[in-house]
């Protein structure tokens, strides 16, 4: 049954995704200052997109099979974590002594997109969330489930990063505020962190 697959495409899509990790976090800030949000969330869609693709049609067994390869992008998502989570705290830290500050920070329209790029496609845990794990998941349906594994897992990334950043922007006005924005960024460092351990634990039980 085709639906099976779709539903399960959407469920694992949305246990990657739903968890705080770069993307959300950047997301998130980018709807409180309301600065280009939905098309940052645009760009996370399209990159997930494409990554789920590469994923379900032969890209996880790629990486799964070459120990180097893999060994290089979970050592190379561990020290990404470690410096957003870094960059995370150093943002709390040095907060601003205003009541609001969704309007500081603000980019350019190129500067979203590359900015975008940039924490999606250099953060090596994509690549093991989106390739390895749910394209080895989707390797296992037959030509004709497939596509509705995919369906499955690009809804939940359309509904979660439109969602996420509409509703940031929303209420901005609070979580905009100060003390509520440093503690979203000391949670933010706290969780990216905690990722990068997870992840250097499971290079040691594969290694």
């Amino acid at each position: 049954m085709t639906i099976l697959p779709f539903i399960q495409g959407l469920g694992l899509g949305a246990s990657m995704i739903i968890p705080i990790g770069a993307q959300n976090s950047f997301i998130i800030n980018q709807g409180i200052k309301r600065n280009h949000h939905l098309v940052a969330a645009t760009i996370c869609i399209i990159c997930d997109i494409s990554l789920f693709m590469l994923g379900v049609f032969g890209g996880s067994e790629l990486i799964g099979a070459n120990d180097t390869l893999f060994t290089l992008i979970s050592w190379g998502g561990i020290l990404f974590l470690l410096g957003y989570g870094a960059l995370s705290l150093k943002a709390a830290i040095q907060a601003s002594s205003t009541t609001n500050q969704a309007g500081s920070d603000i980019q350019s329209f190129k500067g979203v997109i590359l900015t975008t790029l940039a924490v999606t496609l250099l953060n090596p845990h994509v690549y093991l969330d989106t390739v390895v794990i749910l394209g080895s998941v989707g390797s296992q349906f037959t030509a004709a489930e497939k596509p509705w594994y995919l369906l499955g897992l690009m809804l939940a990334s359309i509904f979660w990063f439109y969602g996420l950043s509409v509703f940031a922007a929303r209420f901005s006005p609070i979580l905009g505020r100060k003390k509520v924005k440093q503690g979203i960024d000391i949670a933010i460092a706290i969780i990216m962190w905690l990722i990068a351990w997870s992840l250097f634990n499971n290079w040691l039980a594969s290694a």
